[in-house]
């Protein structure tokens, strides 16, 4: 599509601005229009979760104007929120984080990743069998601890890859440190992903390396990533091109296969906070892109409510920490990938809607209203940054600040 030249914005030089989008990885907030086409019907992640505990506690979220843009038991309404709010709505094909993740920085998908409710077919595994000149067992859809229980003292006895997927497009190994060297778990990966082109080009490949002995399985923090390559522009290579400085906290830079930007891996939401607020103290231009993935990654997947509400309301007691580190020309842009309700039987991700929440000295808040596709807030953080957009969405900048 043509370019769309940027909006012009009276205030600091483009170039010395900053930019912080902060993903609550699967903290949707109801039905996006297609959401009966994903077996979704009902999913509400934040609205289920509220109704299911009699009210979430979330002051900061209330007074950015959470409460106004969807519906949250606990969170009414306020008759002056200071953030930019609205809601987004899901274009791209596909409910998982890459699919997320890439929208956002304005690349749809027309076709969602493969998935594998059967496991893996008998060409995938033997083609990597032959490569890495190990045999492969499990080849099924499970969670992660449990096929490791299952399968781990077999892997000991024969040297096998337990090799499994998930309801995400995922072609995951597991392997014990002790039994397989973290060198070759992470070259067999490489090799997968390589092998594993179209048709059966998932999203990612993940090495899970895991210690202990039988009863006592533990996964280490070795944990590595192996993405496909974004198959178009995305704002990273705008911003790169520009030489805006961007840095990433949490899984960001797996979502991307690492292209223009590298990430902090952070253990869990609390040092992903830490983390976010290094860079607002110490970074004096550019773009930072954070996920938060302990809400769909330890509470969304398990089904857990009471954890996911604890880990909302944590973040909003982060929130005020961030706020406070705003400069004058700074913008935060709060917001989510996509659902994963824990009040439903699916333990899967859901197709929703996700909240925009927008804070910064320079916003007015206000009703942004219902974005069309989540690459509208690549195309404002584009032009924020006095940079004209390539990608799909439109920039709500002009609605955003005041005059």
């Amino acid at each position: 599509m043509p370019a769309t030249p940027p909006t012009m914005v009276a205030h600091a030089d483009p170039a010395l601005r900053r930019a912080l989008i902060v993903v609550l990885d699967g903290v949707g907030c109801g039905e996006a229009p297609d959401t009966d086409a994903y077996g979704d019907t009902g999913s509400d992640t934040l609205g289920n979760i509220a109704r299911a505990v009699g009210g979430l506690k979330l002051p900061n979220l209330q007074r950015l104007g959470l409460g106004n843009a969807t519906a949250v038991q606990g969170v009414p309404p306020v008759a002056h929120p200071t953030a930019g709010y609205g809601v987004m709505l899901p274009r791209s094909s596909g409910k998982d984080s890459t699919t997320g993740h890439w929208e956002i920085a304005g690349l749809h998908l027309d076709r969602p990743f493969p998935t594998y409710p059967l496991g893996f077919p008998p060409d995938v595994i033997s083609a990597f069998v032959e490569a890495t000149g190990r045999p492969v067992i499990a080849n099924c859809v499970a969670s992660g601890t449990a096929v490791i229980a299952d399968f781990a003292a077999e892997q000991q006895r024969t040297g096998a890859w337990i090799v499994y997927t998930s309801a995400d497009s995922v072609f995951q190994i597991a392997a014990h440190e002790d039994w397989i060297p973290l060198d070759e778990l992470y070259r067999a990966c490489e090799t997968a992903r390589q092998q594993l082109v179209a048709p059966h080009d998932v999203s990612r490949v993940i090495a899970r390396p895991f210690v202990g002995s039988e009863g006592a399985w533990t996964r280490t923090a070795n944990r590595r990533d192996y993405s496909i390559q974004p198959p178009g522009i995305t704002l990273l290579d705008v911003l790169e091109a520009a030489g805006v400085p961007r840095a990433g906290v949490g899984k960001v830079d797996d979502l991307f296969a690492g292209r223009a930007i590298q990430s902090r891996h952070t253990s869990d939401n609390a040092e992903g906070v830490e983390a976010i607020l290094r860079w607002m103290n110490t970074a004096p231009r550019g773009f930072c892109f954070a996920n938060l993935v302990d809400f769909d990654q330890l509470f969304g997947h398990r089904n857990d409510v009471p954890g996911f509400q604890g880990a909302l309301e944590s973040f909003d007691r982060a929130l005020p920490a961030l706020l406070a580190s705003l400069r004058e020309d700074d913008l935060l842009f709060i917001t989510a990938d996509h659902g994963n309700d824990p009040t439903t039987p699916s333990t899967d991700h859901a197709r929703e809607r996700v909240p925009l929440l927008v804070a910064g000295p320079r916003v007015r808040g206000g009703a942004l209203g219902v974005r069309d596709t989540f690459s509208d807030l690549g195309a404002t953080v584009a032009d924020w940054f006095g940079q004209a957009w390539r990608g799909r969405g439109t920039s709500f900048l002009p609605e955003l600040l005041r005059a």
